[in-house]
């Protein structure tokens, strides 16, 4: 008689790949930490996405605002004034072997739906309408 299987046991696993979870608290720290800094040039800031590499040297900061393409240099270079000071919040909330070296660039993907749903408002297309 064989033994019945062990089925594996779910208490260990996560959802979502270690990546995914270190991206998201990584947006999470950061968004929080640019609402504490009182700089009224990155008021309008959100950030929206993280992108950590795989040794957790570096993490590139995708950002939109309301300024849009015409403000993303002004922004980058804010940004860039305060980028030690966030790499510090990350260092003292996150639970990692390292901080990685934060690098801020535009979500281009935000741009490119907004540019998509203005060409469709603009053209009055509906879909596959019935009538």
């Amino acid at each position: 008689m064989s033994k019945p299987r062990r089925r594996a046991s779910n208490s260990g696993t996560h959802k979502y790949p270690r990546s995914a979870r270190l991206n998201e608290i990584l947006r999470e720290v950061i968004a929080d930490e640019l609402t504490k800094i009182d700089d009224e040039r990155i008021e309008f800031v959100t950030v929206t996405a993280i992108d950590v590499d795989s040794e957790l040297n570096r993490a590139i900061v995708y950002f939109d605002s309301l300024e849009g393409a015409e403000g993303d240099d002004r922004i980058k270079e804010v940004l860039g004034e305060h980028r030690r000071r966030i790499q510090s919040a990350i260092g003292a909330q996150v639970r990692a072997k390292k901080t990685p070296i934060l690098e801020f660039r535009p979500d281009e993907v935000i741009r490119a739906a907004e540019r998509i749903d203005e060409v469709i408002r603009e053209t009055g297309y509906r879909g596959h309408d019935a009538s």
